[in-house]
């Protein structure tokens, strides 16, 4: 039986380093690439398609749940386990949302990460052990009746201009370090309310905010 191949992305070197260690201890499985981006991981999956992916949530250039629904369209096939810092149940939810099918805390990567892989292999949904409870278990029941479908995703001009706004900075001073328009700006801003659905301005900062726009670089 051949291996189960699995990419590894996350901008942490030595993060990766440890995962791939614990990886190998199963000679079942095969760490088939890395990569520290979330273009570089689609580039990777255009070229040789893994059967799964262990991502973070914040990651330059393309974020996690971002990448996550571009896999998702690119090979439907291809299984993905957020393995993420962040503990708040809304990052649960936006990962289910994007197409993962696990959502998995770093600090429990030592002892859980093989359960997850294998009862996501086996066509389940994994959370974590802090996190799982009936909230979590809605969501992945919804979710897997199609009832919660993905948002859009975010162009990068539309991502730069999220990060700006999470960060406090206003229409007219996007608009200088962008250099555009300040009506580009509102037509950005408006895009990109409509594609989260969101109305109204603190959530989407607390929509950014989940998703490590105000942590990470675009």
């Amino acid at each position: 039986m051949s291996a189960y191949r699995i990419v590894l992305a996350d901008d942490h070197v030595m993060f990766r380093k440890g995962i791939r260690n614990i990886l190998e201890r199963d000679v079942g499985l095969e760490v088939a690439g890395e990569a520290g981006d979330g273009l570089e991981l689609l580039k990777f999956i255009k070229k040789a398609t893994p059967d799964m992916v262990l991502l973070d949530i914040a990651m330059p250039s393309l974020r996690g749940l971002e990448a996550t629904r571009e896999i998702k369209m690119i090979s439907p096939e291809v299984k993905v386990l957020i393995l993420t810092m962040h503990r708040d149940k809304e990052y649960v939810y936006y990962a289910i949302a994007a197409g993962a099918e696990g959502y998995l805390l770093k600090e429990d990567a030592d002892t859980e990460l093989f359960k997850a892989i294998e009862k996501i292999r086996s066509g389940g949904y994994y959370i974590s052990p802090l996190l799982s409870g009936e909230l979590t278990h809605d969501l992945i029941q919804v979710h897997h009746k199609g009832q919660l479908p993905p948002p859009e995703s975010l162009t990068v001009r539309e991502r730069e201009v999220l990060k700006l706004i999470a960060e406090g900075v206003q229409n007219k001073e996007i608009a200088g370090l962008l250099f555009i328009s300040v009506r580009t700006v509102e037509h950005h801003r408006a895009n990109i309310m409509r594609k989260l659905n969101i109305k109204k301005t603190a959530n989407l900062i607390k929509y950014a905010t989940c998703e490590g726009y105000t942590s990470s670089t675009i």
